[in-house]
C-alpha cells in the first residue's frame, strides 16, 4: 500500500482533508497517492511533520516511522539566524 494513503487512512482522514492542509485540490493530492506526481520538498516536510514520521519513511527508505532528532546543523543554523536577526535590529 502507498505510504501516504496508509498514513491518511490510519488517521481516518480523507484526501480532501490532507489536500486542504497542503493548500491544493483533492485531485492533485490523489496523484501523490497514486505516485503519478512527486511531492515537492516543502509538502513532503509538512506531511512528515503532520504525521510525526520521517521523510525517509514516506519515501520508502526505511520502515521506521519515527522522526529523527534535530541535527546539530539545524540547531547551529537556528542560532545563526537568531544572531543575524539581533544584528539587524
Amino acid at each position: 500500500m502507498n505510504r501516504l494513503k496508509e498514513l491518511r487512512e490510519n488517521k481516518d482522514l480523507t484526501q480532501q482533508d490532507i489536500a486542504k492542509l497542503l493548500n491544493m485540490s483533492q485531485s492533485n493530492y490523489s496523484k501523490y497517492e497514486k505516485e503519478t506526481l512527486c511531492l515537492d520538498y516543502k509538502q513532503l516536510i509538512k506531511i512528515a511533520q503532520y504525521y510525526h514520521v520521517s521523510i525517509d519513511y514516506i519515501l520508502y527508505q526505511t520502515d521506521e516511522r519515527k522522526t529523527y532528532k534535530r541535527s546539530i546543523l539545524c540547531e547551529e543554523n537556528a542560532e545563526y539566524e537568531k544572531t543575524k536577526e539581533k544584528q539587524t535590529n
